[in-house]
């Protein structure tokens, strides 16, 4: 038994057993939760659809479970990075490069930010194209070994990667409700429908 509990006593019902968060007092430190956990919750919070794929095939059948959801079967897919055409070539989709043609718009990530719960992209992903150019429905492709903790973080990771050429048009969406890019904090930015394809790879 602690000093203190000696010469002041519990106050404790339950002496023997852990302290629940909900037990904590409100100037201890917050219990901190997983990075995986952490991104999900904020994720969500900022309005994405977030679906989790223990393998490809299963990545497959969520993508095809999103085109059909949006009735996009006859529609063409803004599809700019060709490694991950070459990724998806069993499905068939009707792919393109040209802005105007496409309801959606299927690409990876630099990195996913668990502090905000925002995606982090860049050239390698979107070119030179700006985010309001490109289509408001978003489906990333993604892997778990692509969490990080903050936007810095995956900065550094970025440079670390490309040190012969570091990636430009650096960006994050991290608002994926219509109408959230009016608010002045979200200036420059770009509301998107997103939704998470998060490949299990650890």
């Amino acid at each position: 038994m602690s000093l203190f509990k000696k010469i002041f006593g519990s106050k404790s019902k339950k002496p023997d057993e852990e302290i629940t968060s909900d037990d904590r007092g409100k100037y201890m430190p917050e219990v901190k939760l997983p990075i995986d956990e952490r991104f999900t919750i904020n994720f969500k919070a900022n309005g994405g659809k977030f679906l989790y794929c223990d393998d490809l095939n299963e990545v497959y059948q969520n993508l095809n479970l999103i085109i059909s959801e949006n009735e996009w079967q006859e529609e063409q897919v803004l599809l700019l990075d060709s490694e991950l055409g070459n990724k998806f070539k069993s499905l068939k989709l009707k792919a393109t490069k040209k802005l105007n043609q496409a309801p959606f718009f299927l690409t990876t990530c630099e990195n996913l930010i668990a502090n905000d719960g925002s995606i982090l992209i860049s050239s390698k992903q979107i070119f030179e194209k700006k985010l309001l150019e490109l289509p408001f429905n978003f489906i990333v492709f993604a892997t778990t070994s692509q969490l990080v903790e903050t936007i810095g973080e995956g900065l550094k990771g970025i440079k670390s990667k490309n040190s012969k050429q570091i990636p430009t048009n650096i960006t994050t969406i991290k608002h994926f409700k219509s109408g959230e890019d009016n608010n002045f904090l979200s200036y420059g930015s770009s509301a998107k429908n997103l939704y998470l394809l998060l490949l299990e790879d650890l």
